[in-house]
């Protein structure tokens, strides 16, 4: 069969060093963290296609998901997306410069600002949202579908005690 790679290896390593470790954690963590990589590595290219980064996604995607009119206030964005609303700002500032979305003052609130995709920035978004899709069921095509239901699965039930 040839020599052991990536994760398989450092276990291996570790159980020659140290036999009294259960190392079981470390090989989950271990794929779950390099399906991440590739997977995450693969979209972002998909993403730069379409002339947008994963950072800039990430705004573009939570607009789109909103729904109709598609905007919400930079505060609801940065909260959505778990970031500073000085991370938020940058993002908001590349993506208003290419046109993908806009600010303008909050109808209901003097002091607040709602951003909105622009018609330019919902087709990006769904064409970007469809290439990153392609490239993740590529990369899991070498499973069955029932296979995918069951990582699906453990992974979810694997997460339950975190998800808020």
């Amino acid at each position: 069969m040839g020599h052991p790679r990536g994760v398989d290896r450092i276990i291996e390593q570790w159980a020659r060093e140290r036999p009294d470790l259960d190392t079981t954690a470390m090989s989950i963590f271990g794929r779950v963290f390099r399906l991440a990589q590739v997977g995450g590595d693969e979209v972002a290219r998909a993403y730069g296609r379409h002339g947008i980064g994963r950072p800039e996604f990430d705004v573009l995607a939570t607009l789109r998901r909103a729904g109709e009119p598609f905007q919400l206030s930079p505060g609801a964005l940065a909260a959505s997306m778990m970031l500073s609303s000085g991370g938020t700002t940058a993002r908001l500032d590349r993506l208003e410069k290419a046109g993908l979305v806009r600010r303008a003052p909050d109808p209901h609130d003097r002091r607040g600002v709602l951003v909105s995709l622009t018609a330019e920035g919902r087709e990006v978004t769904d064409r970007a949202v469809g290439a990153g899709l392609t490239e993740q069921r590529r990369l899991l095509a070498h499973l069955t579908a029932a296979q995918q239901r069951d990582l699906e699965a453990l992974l979810r039930a694997a997460l339950e005690p975190y998800e808020t």
